[in-house]
């Protein structure tokens, strides 16, 4: 077998757009809580996909349902370290009637691929799976051995798919060094046919959190200076509008001096009030980049209009920058008062690294190859990813779903938004880009 990629043999891109709509139309909606569909019919679509081809996989259940799928595939160099590709098969829920199309149809019209999941992130799994199909069966492996992983429960914060399986299993990834999955890789025009493509480095902590308030309960109608969801009201209303000091990460101070080169105009670090006035719509994807954040999401108190409850809860999504955890809980602490108390629900680390070494030389050479216009930066991504719990077992992960993308796209309003949508084009460059670098990484 042979490492070269020939175009003429095999085209790594001619099942990406169908694979795609055929993820969505499988329902995989999280619901929380440990509710959702369809995770383990997915998991067993990728194993037959894989299977015709001849790689081999494995499904993990952390409950019933709820399944993770392993795979390994075989390199050019068995001895190298497997790289780990990585994406979750779970989506958030979808509202039918907020959508221009059925949200699981998988519907393909205006050169998009259409439904829930649609970059967050069935179309990394589709460029995957199209990519390994293409290349086992033209009998070209990638350069080292590939493990591939593909999860449930992303959405809920991983605790019934990537934090299970590193628990319980985490001889399947444990020999892996270095990884890629969502959600950097993306284009954004910066000017004429200038695209800056994003590739993640570091992502923001997080604690999803419930606040519990206990006071006096009584009759509605009585003076009551003990009231738990007074209580509790002020303490989210002192959270929620709270506003966090700037802090810079050197993430973002070397994605600022990038873009500082490509606009031609002084983009200051130390003077972020002014520098986001100068970033226009980037300021929008960059602004919970450059501080903590705490943001009420739910309220939960009593059961009749005339009686006063003795308790009362509210949950908050907190997120914390690299090397900031102690001052966000430190300030939550303070801003809850003596009246609330806090308890986590989900919580995980916070993660950076360099924005260098072979595997990102090998990112910006495949996706130069497609896109000779193509500059990049490292991204700070004010979400997270399953890369929080690979890099528990010293896995360095990136985040690189490369997509060419037409600069009047809200791509980042995808993300969890309604009509969420893919180029089909961009799919077919993700493969072909993803192609090259199972070559060269």
């Amino acid at each position: 077998m042979t490492t070269s990629t020939d175009s003429t043999s095999y085209a790594a891109d001619a099942e990406v757009v169908e694979l795609c709509s055929e993820l969505i139309r499988i329902d995989t909606t999280n619901y929380g809580n440990g509710k959702s569909n369809g995770e383990r019919v997915a998991a067993e679509y990728v194993a037959a996909k894989l299977a015709e081809v001849g790689i081999e996989s494995t499904i993990y259940e952390s409950e019933p349902g709820r399944a993770t799928l392993v795979a390994h595939w075989d390199g050019e160099d068995q001895s190298a370290d497997p790289l780990l590709v990585h994406g979750h098969l779970d989506v958030v829920p979808a509202d039918p009637k907020d959508w221009k199309v059925d949200p699981f149809a998988g519907e393909i019209f205006d050169g998009c691929v259409w439904g829930r999941g649609a970059v967050d992130m069935k179309d990394f799994d589709a460029m995957v799976l199209s990519v390994v199909r293409a290349r086992q069966r033209a009998g070209v492996k990638p350069r080292r051995p590939v493990r591939l992983v593909f999860t449930a429960d992303e959405e809920a914060g991983g605790v019934y798919g990537a934090q299970w399986l590193i628990d319980n299993h985490p001889d399947t990834i444990a020999d892996c060094t270095e990884g890629i999955g969502e959600v950097g890789g993306f284009s954004v025009t910066v000017k004429d046919d200038l695209r800056l493509y994003l590739i993640e480095t570091a992502e923001k902590g997080m604690n999803w959190m419930r606040l519990k308030a206990r006071g006096t309960a009584g009759h509605g109608s009585m003076v009551n200076t003990d009231n738990a969801v007074t209580n509790l009201v002020e303490a989210v209303t002192r959270i929620g509008s709270h506003e966090w000091p700037l802090r810079v990460t050197p993430t973002v101070r070397e994605f600022l001096k990038t873009l500082e080169d490509l606009l031609g105009t002084e983009l200051d670090p130390d003077d972020m009030s002014t520098t986001l006035a100068k970033l226009g719509s980037f300021s929008r994807m960059f602004g919970a980049t450059i501080r903590n954040t705490a943001n009420p999401t739910m309220l939960n108190a009593g059961y009749k209009v005339n009686v006063i409850p003795g308790d009362a809860e509210a949950h908050i999504d907190g997120r914390f920058l690299p090397g900031y955890e102690d001052e966000f809980y430190a300030t939550i602490d303070e801003l809850l008062g003596d009246k609330v108390q806090r308890e986590t629900v989900v919580t995980d680390i916070a993660l950076e690294t360099e924005f260098s070494g072979g595997l990102v030389d090998a990112m910006k050479a495949c996706v130069q190859a497609e896109d000779a216009q193509a500059r990049f930066a490292p991204l700070l991504m004010s979400g997270g990813t399953d890369a929080k719990s690979w890099s528990r077992l010293g896995v360095r992960c990136f985040g690189f779903v490369p997509l060419q993308l037409p600069p009047d796209l809200d791509f980042m309003g995808m993300f969890h938004g309604i009509d969420e949508r893919v180029p089909t084009s961009a799919l077919e460059f993700g493969s072909r880009v993803l192609d090259r670098f199972l070559t060269q990484a």
